[in-house]
């Protein structure tokens, strides 16, 4: 009989070997951009020209000693990198090999509405084994992406980047670039996340404050803890799924793996980043250089010098970096919610490794976060209202509890919602969510500059509010306090016509709002080379303003990027048509 020490050695080598064998396998499915060692997606393999093949098809992917069903675009995680020129045609031809319908939305792309790619609202759907050519001028330039708009298949793979050169010299010229495409892996099917999140919404929180962290005074004082326990919400809440469950990913490489990007010292080296997470924004940066902002989803802004930015999901950066005479630098993608982390590394020569930091304190949510006018209160240490002091006439007869409709689950989840001020504060140029306090440079909204002038001077006619809404007890998430399939009726604009657009975060998350089919301006700055977007972070508890021109006919999904919140009612369809009698 075989010795039971050589059965277990035999038993963790076989072990062993199936892991090897998974990270070998998921290795293979790596595009020839996104492999290690790279010298920039220069000398990257990219799909062109004006005909492009992809086949949407079942795989599987492993990272980190986890294995799981994916899907895949001809046959890799993430999807090939396609490259276009300003100015082309193009043809995409999309065939789909799946057991269920499957679709492509081209992110940031101006295309005719029924190339969107959107099913139920721009066309049908691929079914399986059918084939969907896309056909669209390729009418801008910059860093973009693309995904499907089914079910949930974009968290179990099926995300790529598109790069599009301009017709015209570059305006921020560089001698090499990498394609950085941040994502959250799950082995664990993004249905099943959805269906934990309605038992407990706060399933995937292990960051939850503890009676021994009170007792210590770690956390926000006592009194503040339990003015959020009468809300039934906690003030670590601040991602739905978070890295208990999630591996982050830069092309595909957790930090183990650690993606690798070469470069030559004093090289201007630029970084196309896009977050193509499901639900995770992201704080980049490279310890040791500064990041200068180039373009901000796709469009060259005026160039600003950072050290930080909160990429949220859907938006892309670019950015300029000039590395020096260090060999090494960690590239950092980490949480919103300093659940995790992942680093890959731009380095000098192969097979260096980038500096890990230490995970960052956790950041905690305060009252201005759930809305409220902090100018009437009396503020404790860390801005946090301190409930020791009297009420102030404005504050009398006012629960703490104004923003998440959680806490009263029969009142409307929009309009209507007891606030303490008619219009929640402008938080464009505050910083983002968890960096308030950070010692360095973070970008904010305010920061950025549009290179060229706005196309678009005229002032708006009329202004639109609308509401982010949620009931967080429920984990239900919503527009007007409906979701799409209450109110299917698209939200009306005459084609031509300036709008003003206020964004209300009735909720204590942030939420990435994407509009498709066009760029907005946001109402920031002076007027004239306001930043134009295709989606924006809106801050909890905070508006953000867009001037938009509603120049592209057609209906256009308009949602917030979180995935599970997407799914689970937080989107509307925007409809722009001719007046009636107009030729």
């Amino acid at each position: 009989m075989m010795e039971l020490s050589t059965l277990l050695h035999r038993r963790r080598f076989l072990s062993a070997s199936a892991v090897m064998l998974a990270s070998l396998g998921a290795a293979r499915l790596y595009p020839s951009w996104a492999r290690s060692g790279t010298e920039g997606i220069g000398t990257a393999g990219a799909l062109s020209g004006n005909s492009i093949a992809l086949t949407i098809a079942e795989s599987h992917f492993a990272t980190g000693g986890r294995s799981a069903h994916a899907i895949t675009v001809n046959g890799t995680l993430p999807a090939p990198l396609i490259r276009l020129r300003e100015g082309q045609t193009v043809r995409l031809a999309v065939t789909n090999r799946l057991k269920e319908s499957s679709s492509i939305h081209w992110h940031g792309l101006l295309v005719p509405f029924q190339m969107d790619g959107v099913p139920g609202v721009s066309f049908p759907g691929i079914d399986p084994g059918e084939t969907f050519v896309y056909e669209f001028p390729v009418t801008h330039s910059g860093t973009y992406w693309y995904h499907s708009h089914s079910g949930m298949q974009e968290a179990m793979g099926l995300y790529g980047p598109i790069v599009i050169d301009p017709a015209e010299p570059d305006p921020a010229p560089y001698d090499r670039e990498h394609v950085l495409v941040l994502s959250d892996w799950s082995p664990m099917h993004p249905h099943e996340q959805l269906r934990r999140l309605k038992l407990m919404s706060g399933y995937f929180n292990r960051q939850k404050q503890t009676l021994a962290g009170l007792l210590k005074g770690e956390d926000q004082r006592q009194r503040e803890r339990l003015e959020w326990a009468a809300m039934r919400m906690d003030p670590t809440d601040i991602s739905d799924v978070t890295g208990t469950t999630y591996s982050f990913l830069i092309n595909g490489h957790g930090t183990a793996e650690n993606w690798t990007g070469l470069f030559r010292p004093g090289e201007r080296v630029r970084l196309r980043v896009v977050n193509a997470s499901a639900m995770t924004n992201f704080n980049f940066r490279v310890p040791g250089l500064p990041l200068i902002v180039v373009a901000a989803d796709g469009l060259p802004v005026q160039p600003v010098e950072t050290d930080e930015v909160q990429i949220a999901i859907a938006e892309t950066y670019d950015f300029i970096v000039t590395p020096g005479v260090e060999a090494a630098y960690g590239i950092v993608a980490e949480a919103i919610d300093r659940s995790g982390l992942v680093r890959a590394t731009l380095a000098s020569r192969h097979g260096l490794v980038g500096a890990v930091p230490d995970l960052r304190k956790r950041p905690l949510l305060t009252m201005r976060d759930m809305g409220m006018d902090m100018s009437s209160m009396e503020m404790g240490e860390g801005g946090v209202i301190d409930l020791s002091k009297p009420a102030s006439d404005e504050m009398k007869g006012h629960s703490m509890s104004m923003r998440d409709p959680s806490v009263a689950p029969s009142v409307k989840m929009g309009p209507g919602v007891a606030t303490l001020s008619p219009m929640p504060a402008d938080r464009l140029a505050d910083r983002p969510t968890g960096l308030e306090e950070v010692d360095h440079r973070v970008l904010t909204y305010a920061d950025l500059r549009a290179l060229h002038p706005n196309p678009d001077g005229r002032t708006p006619t009329r202004e639109v509010d609308i509401h982010l809404t949620a009931n967080m007890e429920r984990y239900m998430w919503s527009i007007d306090g409906t979701t799409l399939s209450e109110n299917p009726e698209p939200i009306p604009f005459r084609l031509g016509e300036r709008v003003r657009v206020n964004l209300i975060n009735d909720t204590m998350m942030p939420h990435p709002i994407h509009l498709h089919g066009h760029f907005f301006e946001l109402v920031t700055g002076d007027a004239g080379h306001r930043p134009r977007k295709h989606t924006v972070n809106v801050l909890p508890g905070g508006t953000a303003s867009f001037d938009l021109t509603a120049d592209a006919e057609g209906d256009w999904a308009f949602h917030c990027h979180m995935l599970l919140h997407m799914h689970a009612g937080m989107m509307r369809v925007v409809s722009v048509r001719k007046e009636e009698g107009t030729a």
